[in-house]
Order: structure tokens, then C-alpha cells, then sequence
């Protein structure tokens, strides 16, 4: 079995579209969203019907949470730029949009053969607003993952690639597909990466294979679709692409 692991979609159509091209090109069993998919971006609408045609597995990120509960966001950041943009956002979105988000799971265990499983997340399993990295120290990351276990783990969040040996179990970031960053800022702002990323994993016979994937973007199509747009963050992506 194959899956396609997506996450952190911000809103971007152009980075998506790119992605799903290359997923077809791979050939998959099934794709699974890690999360924060309609918020940041240009695009919220237009990803939120992606995704329902899709008809794929989604996993409640921070910022699904944050359209549905927008006092929630003032628990993670005061930033006012990012509040504006969450705001603008859900502004763009429809009732119908919203009742799709509810049904986003916060976790999501699946068996890729008899006996590889995998468990999903966004942040970690017992937060979606937790930054697991490469780097956190391993008796934190036990405490992280709360007491679960499985073959592979997987989650989003930092927007960083990341794969990762824990005592046994692979733990895997797909990176992200609207804005990957270059390196971990802390809530800083970022710089971001002028590609999309998004990770494979192929189990057989006990045996799991995981690829981090990139792939390449056009700056004046990401240029095009963030001047087109009034989101707050609107000059911020345009002084990224240029």
C-alpha cells in the first residue's frame, strides 16, 4: 500500500494543483491530509473544494481549528498580521466550507498491511499547536507522543521536512505543501521555499519505504495568485516570491 501524505496547504491552489499532478504521476492507494489547509493563502475557497472532491482522510490542524473557533488563535499567537490574515480567511469561506472543516478527525490510525501501522496527527498526538522536531530531545518526544505506538508516525505543523528514528518508530513530516520554510523560526517570520513538499510511504511485507518529495513551482504563478488577492498577508507573499 501506498499513501500520499499531505499537509499544511495555506491556502496556496497553485502549490496544491502542482502537488496533486505529481501524486497522480507517482500513482497512489490513498491520499491523507495532515491539516491546516484554508488559512494564510490566497485561495481558502478554492482549496476547501480540492479537498472535497478529493474525498480524502483530513486531520484537524491549528488553523482548521482557528476558522472554527476564532477566539482560539489569541491561545497560540498575538501576532496581528497572522489574526488579520486567519480572519480574512474565514471571511472567504461558507457555511458549507466550515461544516467540512468539523469534520476533520484529530487523530487517525491506519493499517498499511497486516503489520505496519500508522498513526496521524498534525502537531503531535496530544496537541495540534506542539512543534515536534527533529531536534526535540527524546525523553520530551516520549512525553509528546503520549503514550502511543505504532510503526510510523506522521504529522505537520512546523512546516520543516523532517524524518525521524524514535525508539523504534519512524516519525515523518511531510513538510508543507503552501508555505515550506527554510529553517524552524519559533513563530518568527519565515523564509519560504519556492517549491511544494508533501511525502510518500509504501508498506509491504513488514516493510515501510518513506520519501520526502519536492516539487517545483512557478514564482509568477505564486507572484499572480497572491496580488490578486486582499489578504492581509498579501505584501509579505508578494516580497517572498519575488
Amino acid at each position: 500500500m501506498r499513501v500520499a501524505l499531505i499537509s499544511d496547504l495555506h491556502a496556496s491552489e497553485v502549490a496544491l494543483t502542482a502537488v496533486l499532478e505529481d501524486i497522480e504521476r507517482v500513482g497512489v492507494d490513498q491520499i491523507i491530509c495532515l491539516g491546516d489547509v484554508a488559512t494564510l493563502g490566497p485561495h481558502p475557497g478554492r482549496i476547501i473544494h480540492l479537498l472535497k472532491d478529493l474525498k480524502c482522510p483530513c486531520i484537524m490542524g491549528n488553523h482548521d481549528a482557528f476558522l472554527l473557533d476564532p477566539g482560539l488563535i489569541h491561545t497560540y499567537t498575538e501576532a496581528p498580521i497572522i489574526v488579520e490574515a486567519v480572519d480574512w480567511c474565514g471571511g472567504e469561506l461558507s457555511g458549507d466550507d466550515l461544516d467540512f472543516l468539523r469534520t476533520f478527525q484529530p487523530s487517525l490510525r491506519i493499517a498499511l498491511d497486516a503489520q505496519t501501522t500508522l498513526l496521524l496527527f498534525h502537531g503531535s498526538p496530544r496537541s495540534h499547536m506542539e512543534d515536534l522536531l527533529a531536534t526535540t530531545p527524546a525523553d520530551e518526544l516520549e512525553r509528546m507522543l503520549d503514550g502511543h505506538r505504532a510503526t510510523l508516525m506522521a504529522g505537520g505543523h512546523t512546516h520543516i521536512q523532517m524524518l525521524r528514528q524514535h525508539r523504534g518508530t519512524l516519525i515523518v513530516n511531510p513538510g508543507s505543501v503552501g508555505l515550506p520554510f527554510k529553517e524552524y523560526v519559533a513563530g518568527q517570520t519565515p523564509t519560504l521555499l519556492h517549491h511544494a513538499e508533501y511525502a510518500t510511504i509504501e508498506a509491504g511485507r513488514g516493510a515501510a519505504t518513506v520519501t520526502l518529495r519536492r516539487v517545483a513551482l512557478d514564482k509568477a504563478a505564486l507572484r499572480a495568485a497572491a496580488a490578486a488577492s486582499s489578504n492581509p498577508l498579501r505584501g509579505m507573499l508578494l516580497q517572498q516570491y519575488a
